[in-house]
């Protein structure tokens, strides 16, 4: 091999070496903001009893959320699509922001007891002990066995 291919192949190694490095203190830093973040949200969390009326994947700019909420978050977030959930808590109907993991959850046009923390809603817990199940969605592949079974007269499977 000749100098200048050794000497590319070291500088590549190197390069690659600093940017594995770089990204391995901004994940932890990243990682440590988020903790502090959830410590926060956990802090000013409260419990409510709300009514739900919708549930939608949209912008920030079309929730009808407060301008002082979308002025505080950056250019980026504000384009992509949120979970908004409708809710009327008393007499006030109000948009509020829904943690990602629970959107599925949420049923629409019941009421529930709900955590929340600011506009940011964080847990739902069903209203008089019953609990929420999110529904199962089946398969195009599982319909299409049940709908061949029952054709053929055959119980279909669940």
């Amino acid at each position: 091999m000749s100098t200048s291919a050794i000497i590319t192949l070291i500088v590549v190694v190197v390069v690659i070496a600093a940017i594995i490095g770089l990204l391995y203190f901004l994940g932890k830093r990243a990682q440590k903001k988020q903790d502090e973040q959830q410590a926060q949200i956990e802090a000013a969390k409260q419990s409510v009893t709300m009514l739900i009326i919708d549930k939608k994947k949209m912008k920030m700019k079309d929730a009808g959320l407060p301008q002082a909420v979308i002025e505080q978050t950056p250019k980026l977030l504000r384009r992509s699509k949120l979970p908004i959930l409708k809710v009327r808590i008393g007499n006030q109907v109000m948009s509020l922001i829904c943690a990602d993991n629970i959107f599925d959850q949420v049923p629409v046009k019941k009421e529930v007891k709900a955590s929340i923390s600011g506009i940011y809603v964080t847990e739902v817990k069903a209203l008089r002990g019953k609990a929420i199940v999110p529904e199962k969605k089946k398969s195009k592949f599982s319909n299409f066995i049940s709908k061949l079974q029952e054709k053929a007269g055959a119980k279909p499977v669940k």
